[in-house]
C-alpha cells in the first residue's frame, strides 16, 4: 500500500510539469484561433463577413463534436484596417491569448506589418492562415514560410483582367488605386501584365486609405480621364471604388471599370444601386469584378450548397463590442464564402494533427496536403515552397442587380 501511495505522490508532483511541457498545453479544451481584422470603420464589411463565413462552418463543427473532441474558438480583435492596431492585436494574441495559429487577417497594409512579427516569433512556430489579401510580401522570402494562402494573388487577378481587356482591343488601361501597399501591389500587377504586351499604364490616380463613399473622387476621375483610357482597373476598398465609379459615370466616362476581389463586391454594389435609385441612373453598367472564389449562387458546387445552408442556419455574428451599432449583415457574399472555405480547409488541417496540437508540426502537416477536394471543383495542394492553395480567377459583371459570371467578354469589345 505504501508503495502505491508513493507512486501516487510522484504522479501528483510530476503531472503539472508534464502538462506544462506537453505539446497540447493550452489547448486541452479549446483550439484558439487569433484574428485581427476591420470590424469597424469604412471597411468593416470585409472583416465582419469574413468572420461570419468562417464561423458558419466552425459553429457546425463545434456542434457536432468539434475537432477530436475539442471546440474551435476564434478570438478576434478590431484593427479598423490600420497597421498599428493590427500589430498590437497580434502581440496580444500570441503573448496573452496563446492562439494556436492566426487566421483571416484582412488587408495588405495590416498583413505586411505583422509579417516581421511572425519571423520574430519563429521559435514559437506562429503561422498565419488564409489572409484576405493577394499581395506579394507573404508569398515571397523571407515571410512566405510563415504564411499559408488559399486565394490567388493580385498579380494573377490583375494579369487576368489585363489579358482579357487587351484581347478585346482595350489596350489603354488606367489604374485607380489605394495609396498604400495594397494599391501599389495591384498597380505593380497591372504594370507587369501590360509590359508583357509592350504597353504601359495609360493614366493613374490614387486615394488615401479610409476614404468614404461620401468623399469626392472627381480629381482622380479628371486625372485618369486625361489618359483617354479604354478601361480602368481599380485596386481599392468598396467605399472609395464605388465613389470613383459614381463620379466617373457622372463625368461621362463610360469605359469598363474593373475591381479586384478585395473590394467587397456586394458592399460596392449596394452603394451604386442606392445612388442609382436616388439619381435615376444606372451606375452598374460596364462594371467588372474579378473573384478568387466561385459564385455563391452556383449551387451545382457542393461547397456552395453547404455554405448557403450553414450560414442560413446559424447566421453567426461577431461579438457586439467588436462592431459599430446598426450593422446589417449580408445574406450571402463572396467575402463570407471565402471565409467559409478558409474555415473548411483549416478544419481539415486540424483534423490531420490527430489530437496532438504541436505548433512545430503545423508546417509539415499542411505541406503534405495533396489534391484536397474542398467542394468547388478545384483541388487544393500545398508543398514545400508552395504555400498557395488556389490559382483560378473568376470574372463577374452585374446582371439584374447582382454579380453574375462572365461567359463572353466580346460585349466590351472596342
Amino acid at each position: 500500500m505504501a508503495r502505491y501511495k508513493k507512486i501516487g505522490l510522484l504522479i501528483s508532483l510530476w503531472l503539472p510539469l508534464l502538462m506544462l511541457f506537453s505539446p497540447v498545453q493550452g489547448y486541452a479544451s479549446d483550439i484558439v484561433l487569433g484574428m485581427s481584422a476591420a470590424f469597424k470603420g469604412p471597411s468593416r464589411e470585409l472583416g465582419i463577413e469574413l468572420y461570419r463565413g468562417a464561423m458558419a462552418y466552425i459553429e457546425h463543427v463545434n456542434r457536432n463534436g468539434g475537432v477530436n473532441g475539442r471546440k474551435i474558438i476564434i478570438t478576434a480583435y478590431d484593427d479598423s484596417y490600420n497597421p498599428i492596431p493590427a500589430i498590437e492585436n497580434t502581440v496580444r494574441l500570441i503573448e496573452k491569448d496563446n492562439a494556436f495559429l492566426l487566421l483571416n487577417y484582412v488587408g495588405t497594409p495590416t498583413v505586411t506589418r505583422i509579417l516581421p512579427l511572425l519571423k520574430k516569433y519563429s521559435d514559437k512556430h506562429i503561422y498565419l492562415f488564409f489572409p484576405f489579401t493577394g499581395a506579394q510580401p507573404q508569398r515571397e522570402a523571407p515571410y512566405n514560410e510563415f504564411v499559408f494562402n488559399l486565394r490567388a494573388s493580385y498579380r494573377q487577378e490583375t494579369a487576368g483582367l489585363t489579358d482579357n481587356f487587351v484581347r478585346i482591343g482595350r489596350k489603354r488601361i488606367a489604374v485607380f488605386y489605394q495609396a498604400d501597399a495594397y494599391g501599389r501591389s495591384g498597380w505593380d500587377g497591372v504594370k507587369r501584365a501590360l509590359a508583357e504586351y509592350g504597353f504601359t499604364i495609360a493614366a493613374e490616380a490614387g486615394y488615401n486609405r479610409g476614404a468614404k463613399y461620401s468623399d469626392s473622387m472627381k480629381e482622380q476621375v479628371s486625372i485618369i480621364g486625361k489618359g483617354r483610357p479604354d478601361a480602368v482597373i481599380s485596386i481599392g476598398s468598396y467605399a472609395a471604388c464605388a465613389a470613383f465609379i459614381r463620379d466617373a459615370r457622372d463625368s461621362g466616362m463610360d469605359v469598363p471599370i474593373a475591381n479586384v476581389s478585395f473590394v467587397g463586391s456586394e458592399s460596392l454594389l449596394n452603394f451604386l444601386i442606392a445612388s442609382g435609385k436616388e439619381r435615376k441612373r444606372d451606375y452598374t453598367r460596364n462594371l467588372i469584378n474579378s473573384q478568387v472564389v466561385p459564385s455563391y449562387e452556383d449551387t451545382s458546387l457542393p461547397a456552395v450548397r453547404e455554405y448557403r445552408e450553414l450560414i442560413g442556419r446559424y447566421d453567426p455574428m461577431p461579438p457586439k463590442e467588436l462592431m459599430d451599432a446598426g450593422y446589417v449583415s449580408l445574406r450571402h457574399s463572396f467575402v463570407s464564402f471565402e471565409g467559409f472555405l478558409n474555415a473548411k480547409l483549416l478544419v481539415k488541417v486540424l483534423k490531420r494533427m490527430n489530437g496532438v496540437y504541436d505548433r512545430a508540426a503545423i508546417r509539415k502537416n499542411v505541406e503534405t496536403i495533396r489534391m484536397f477536394d474542398i467542394g468547388i471543383n478545384e483541388p487544393i495542394s500545398f508543398g514545400p515552397g508552395k504555400h498557395q492553395g488556389l490559382d483560378r480567377i473568376y470574372y463577374t459583371t452585374v446582371d439584374d442587380q447582382r454579380f453574375a459570371p462572365i461567359s463572353d467578354w466580346s460585349r466590351w469589345k472596342k
